[in-house]
């Protein structure tokens, strides 16, 4: 199974982080989300990647092409351009293919433009470059297979917006800062889609992905929901940066899954 990855947009909401590079290189710790959300899928042995490219695509593609050289000591022969490392090689048996999918193209547009990468593909996993998860990927491919639909979204409850208190006669007795909302279900992206989808793309560079494709297959009940009740949480806002950042620096990531 491959896995496509939104990388494209411009991240407009979090400029105030940073704003010369694509969102999904936005760091938590030492290492960009996009890193993050690869290393979960490669937790569960999906090691093959599209990643769809917009907005400063060159910054990933150059992440990736000196991603042993970033990590350790080497040697360069500036003759030849040979490099020879120093340590270890990287441990990632990523298969990467970037993919430039138009710098103003929505999302619609973008999955479209890698259809030839996947002709061989009877499905394929689709998320976002700018959300983390715990979600346990064997499990949502399960549920996909299970019902025969086109397309599962993994349904997550949204972060509460305000601190909630733990009360006992009157005494707080614990804080959460960012409690996950216990009711209500909100996409959280990690897709896993059969081909028919599709059908329901174009290359219209204004199509939407989560507008009129999402609202016809839903219409031809093709749209399952897997209910992922572990946590989930985007990177839209510096707040949401500092409080990803906050978790991975204390050791305290759910979303690190992997050893």
């Amino acid at each position: 199974m491959k896995t496509v990855i939104l990388a494209g947009g411009f991240g407009t909401r979090i400029r105030d982080v940073a704003d010369d590079i694509p969102k999904p290189m936005i760091t938590i710790g030492s290492y960009p989300i996009l890193w993050h959300i690869m290393k979960l899928y490669s937790a569960y042995n999906y090691n093959d990647f599209v990643l769809c490219l917009g907005y400063k695509s060159h910054t990933i593609k150059n992440y990736f092409l000196n991603y042993n050289n970033l990590k350790q000591d080497f040697l360069l022969d500036l003759k030849t351009q040979e490099t020879q490392l120093f340590g270890q090689n990287n441990p990632e048996k990523w298969e990467i293919i970037f993919a430039e999918t138009g710098l103003n193209s929505y999302t619609g547009a973008r999955v479209f433009k890698i259809k030839k990468y996947l002709e061989n593909d009877d499905f394929f996993a689709l998320t976002y470059g700018d959300g983390v998860s715990d979600v346990n990927i064997d499990e949502l491919i399960r549920f996909h297979k299970s019902h025969g639909k086109l397309m599962t979204v993994t349904g997550v409850h949204p972060p509460g917006r305000f601190g909630e208190l733990e009360i006992d006669n009157d005494q707080v007795i614990g804080f959460n800062e960012k409690p996950q909302a216990t009711e209500g279900w909100i996409s959280g992206g990690f897709f896993i889609c059969s081909r028919g989808v599709f059908d329901y793309l174009s290359p219209d560079e204004d199509l939407i992905f989560e507008r009129e494709p999402i609202e016809n297959i839903t219409k031809d009940g093709q749209l399952m929901v897997y209910k992922h009740e572990g946590f989930w949480h985007p990177m839209d806002t510096s707040r949401e940066y500092k409080l990803l950042n906050s978790l991975w620096n204390d050791g305290r990531a759910p979303w690190k899954v992997w050893s």
